[in-house]
């Protein structure tokens, strides 16, 4: 990757507008939050989204939480419900997510939600957070801005440790809070369930809406940020690492070659990676199987082979 000259940008407004800015542009930026500092990117831009996963050596596509500054910004991208209405006014801003199914005109890259159909979102309760969301007027996908595997970042110079060269900019607003995960709550099914316990406890959330809330089995499909990465599977085989379609096969495409669908034709990992799941969607709508052209297998190729094994598994 492209070694960038990061910048640290203070919490005055005029670095906001910079910050928001860059944002906009497709680039990542890294604020803080009151449970830690973020890695920013505009969730409706596929390689921005894709870029956050090349800098932090992610392993592999898990959902995202979209942040966004008020209910009515989150109601662009979600379906809204009285029970979510109920949780955001007790709780937000503030460490909890809601996922919620996606609006059909959501305009969210499938990055983001790890090409499921919900979409995880969050008011944060930091004063600088919200004015750089309410800046972008949009939502902002943002993992804890360090490497994978590292330890969450609470201040900036965390983040300039492990992301220096990497990102564009850092906004320097001070040390988080506890530094402790936004609680998740699954609010796609008829019954509230816990995805994720963090910074909010499950008790106040019962408190508020009168019942307990379902627990989430460990054997359950991925529905969530911070779980377990489930397999995407198509309704059809899929076969890895070929150089043509068979007879009856759909061909998924990488770099300059015949196919039905091409992940990038240049060869860019960046992009390949934006258009995985969508490109995934399409051709298993058509109820064919599915050939998959090698994707090299460092920097980006990693995470994507690892969704296409998962996609390729044999099935029980």
């Amino acid at each position: 990757m492209h070694k960038k000259n990061t910048q640290i940008l203070s919490s005055e407004e005029h670095d906001l507008d910079q910050a928001a800015t860059l944002l906009l542009a497709g680039q990542l930026v890294a604020f803080p939050t009151e449970t830690v500092y973020g890695l920013g990117a505009d969730a409706r831009q596929g390689q921005a989204v894709a870029a956050v996963y090349e800098a932090k050596g992610r392993p592999s596509f898990n959902p995202l939480i979209a942040h966004l500054p008020s209910i009515d910004a989150a109601q662009r991208y979600v379906q809204w419900s009285a029970q979510a209405q109920t949780l955001a006014d007790a709780f937000w801003p503030g460490p909890l997510t809601l996922v919620l199914p996606l609006r059909q005109d959501h305009g969210i890259s499938p990055l983001v939600t790890a090409g499921l159909d919900t979409l995880a979102v969050r008011i944060p309760a930091h004063p600088t957070a919200h004015k750089l969301l309410a800046l972008v007027d949009g939502p902002v996908a943002a993992p804890s801005a360090n490497p994978s595997g590292r330890i969450s970042p609470t201040t900036a110079a965390h983040v300039s440790a492990g992301l220096n060269g990497r990102i564009a900019a850092i906004v320097d607003d001070g040390a988080c809070g506890v530094g402790l995960e936004s609680t998740i709550v699954g609010l796609a099914t008829p019954q509230p369930i816990l995805l994720r316990p963090g910074g909010l406890a499950a008790e106040e959330i019962e408190a508020v809406l009168g019942h307990p809330l379902m627990q989430r089995d460990a054997h359950d499909a991925l529905t969530a940020p911070g779980q377990l990465l489930s397999h995407y599977a198509p309704n059809e085989q899929v076969r890895l690492n070929a150089t043509q379609a068979k007879a009856g096969e759909l061909m998924l495409g990488f770099g300059a070659m015949a196919c039905d669908l091409n992940l990038s034709e240049a060869g860019d990992l960046a992009e390949a990676a934006a258009n995985l799941f969508g490109h995934l969607h399409q051709l298993d709508a058509l109820n064919k199987p599915i050939a998959v052209a090698p994707v090299p297998t460092h920097g980006l190729g990693v995470a994507i082979n690892d969704r296409l094994h998962r996609a390729a598994a044999p099935r029980d």
